[in-house]
Formats: C-alpha cells, structure tokens, sequence
C-alpha cells in the first residue's frame, strides 16, 4: 500500500472496520492528498461502500485554534438541515496519541461535483452558466448570515460581541508564532487596521474563508450548481461582512502580482463571471439589507490571508509542507499588505 504522508490508512482501514461496519470497507482502502486549500490536510479515501474524505490539520502546525476539527465537525453537522449546501459528517476522532493521523481527525461523505481553481476549466461552462453558479455562491453566503446559531445548536459556537477586536489579535499571535523574516508593510497594516475597529451591524455564522475553490460545483455546463461547500475550519460566531471581505479578496486575486500563479482562481470576467460590485449587490438583495462600505474588512481580508501566507511560508521553509506550490505562498505577503494598507 503505498505510503500517504500523514495519514497511516492501514490503520484507518482497521478503524472504519471496527467502528464503521455500515460503510463497508473492504480489506484494503486507498487515500491520496487532494488540492484544494493550503492548511487542513484532505484527503481522498476510497475503496468503501461510499467515497469518504478525511480531514486533520496540517503538519507543524502553530496555531491550534486555526486548524479546529471538533469546530468544522459541529458547523458541518449543524448545518445539514439549513439551505447551505455541506457535506455529510460520519465521525470525528481525537487521534492525537494514535495512529491513523497523529492528530484529531474528522470524517465525511464525499459530496459530488469538483472545485474550479484554474481558469482552463471555465471552458467546460457557458458564460451564463458560470455567471448564474457566481450569483448563486453568494446568495447561499447570505442564506448562511441568516441562519440563528441557537436555532441549529450553535448558541455558543463564538462570542459576537468585540469578535473584530478578538481577531485581530489572533491573527497577531499566529503572524509572531510563524515569524522568519521581517514584514513592516504586514505590520503597519496590522496597527492601522486596529485605528478604526468598525462597529458590527450585526452578527451571524462566519465561513471565515469563503471563495468560489471552497466550493464543489457539480450539474450541466449551462446550469452548474454548488453541491457543498468546504473547508469550515475558521468558522464561528462574528461579523458576517468579515465573510464579504475575503470573497472580494480571493475574487480579485489574480490582480495581485504573483496571485494567479500562487493562489489560482478559476475568476475571469472574460468567461462570464461578474464583477465583485455585482455579488456585492446580489448579496444585499438577497439578504434585503444596504451594505456599509467594505473597506476595513476587504482591508482586514488582505491582512489575514497574508498572516496565513505567512505562516506557509513558515513550515515551508521548515519542510513541514506536504505538495507542491508553497514556494510561492511567500511572495505574496508583501503585495497583500500593500493591497490592505490602499483599500484600507
């Protein structure tokens, strides 16, 4: 059996046995590492009775609270009867002093669909199909905002109140806990963001990183839909338009030098999907609200996934990283905090 690194599948093919009968697994299961986010390790388990994906934290990790898999079981589980679109939880698994992974583990149904990241795949839609599915990201964003926490168990997933103030001083802790190199852009942004905390409108389930490549779409090429949507590690209880300001990062990315090529995105305007001001205003009319001006959190946005770039960078260089590209993720930082301090 060939050897996946972090994740013993023999072990876990003994486990699903045990504690699993229903999903059938045969003698031997196969799992591979699968694209799709620079954090939490995914994989792809098959082999069973239904497709499984496996998902625990990435190897040297630093910051325990970015990397939660008791937290994105409970949201996935929560939400299964809400109009957001997730996946289907199976178990989680505290594994830190085992041996299938190491480290807490969770496990759930594959849903179908794949996820766009490159602009090569926007061939395989039309225009105003990838326009629609574009449209349609951001009204289940707002069908998410709607959702009450304590209506679905998630009462006490967070604490709202000063959550702006919170999170910048996470993201603080996590930029000193994967220091390697000087950042004063990274820093001036930092102070200048906590200048003008602005005042939450209201407060709702966060995603905390939601772009179109956590997404998998499945359906025709001219009615594509979202089967689920993924990689629910940062979510909590907060500032909904927080959620606003990391869709418009990632929407506009590829404008960034070096963004297309270390953060692919499947985005172009040229095949169909619409501009950021356009979902903007789609999320307003479906959520029946007037947005406030988004800067601070578009600028907050440019600060936090360049402290997780960072952070990349970080156990790259500490040869902690597991795939290809994180060579890159570095050289990104810089352009990022400028971005923040202009929109800022």
């Amino acid at each position: 059996m060939p050897e996946v690194p972090g994740l013993d599948v023999t072990a876990l093919t003994a486990w699903l046995t045990a504690t699993h009968p229903e999903i059938d697994v045969p003698a031997a299961l196969h799992a591979a590492v699968i694209a799709g986010g620079r954090s939490n390790l995914t994989y792809s388990v098959d082999g069973a009775a239904i497709p499984l994906i496996l998902r625990r934290p990435p190897l040297g990790h630093v910051l325990s609270s970015a990397h939660d898999m008791g937290r994105e079981h409970r949201v996935i589980s929560a939400l299964a009867g809400t109009p957001i679109p997730v996946p289907v939880a199976i178990d989680i698994v505290d594994d830190t002093d085992g041996t299938i992974t190491g480290t807490p583990f969770f496990l759930m149904k594959r849903a179908p669909g794949r996820v766009l990241s490159s602009r090569t795949q926007n061939s395989e839609y039309t225009a105003s199909g990838l326009h629609q599915l574009s449209i349609r990201l951001v009204e289940h964003l707002a069908d998410l905002h709607a959702v009450d926490p304590a209506a679905v168990g998630l009462g006490d997933f967070g604490r709202p109140d000063g959550y702006l103030t919170r999170q910048l001083s996470t993201w603080r802790r996590q930029l000193d806990a994967s220091r390697s190199r000087e950042t004063p852009n990274l820093d001036r942004l930092q102070d200048s963001l906590v200048q003008d905390i602005p005042q939450t409108s209201w407060s709702g389930i966060v995603h905390g990183d939601y772009r179109l490549d956590n997404a998998l779409v499945d359906g025709p090429s001219d009615h594509p839909r979202i089967s689920a949507i993924l990689d629910w590690e940062m979510a909590t209880l907060g500032d909904p338009l927080v959620d606003l300001g990391i869709f418009a990062l990632y929407w506009d990315l590829a404008d960034l030098p070096g963004g297309g090529s270390a953060v692919p995105s499947a985005v172009d305007q040229n095949a169909g999907y619409p501009s950021f001001d356009e979902l903007a205003d789609a999320y307003a009319a479906h959520a029946g609200i007037v947005l406030p001006s988004l800067n601070w959190y578009r600028a907050f946005a440019a600060y936090k996934l360049a402290v997780i770039l960072e952070g990349i960078h970080c156990r790259y260089r500490a040869g902690d990283t597991v795939g290809d590209g994180f060579e890159r993720m570095g050289g990104l930082v810089e352009p990022l905090a400028q971005k923040g301090l202009r929109v800022h």
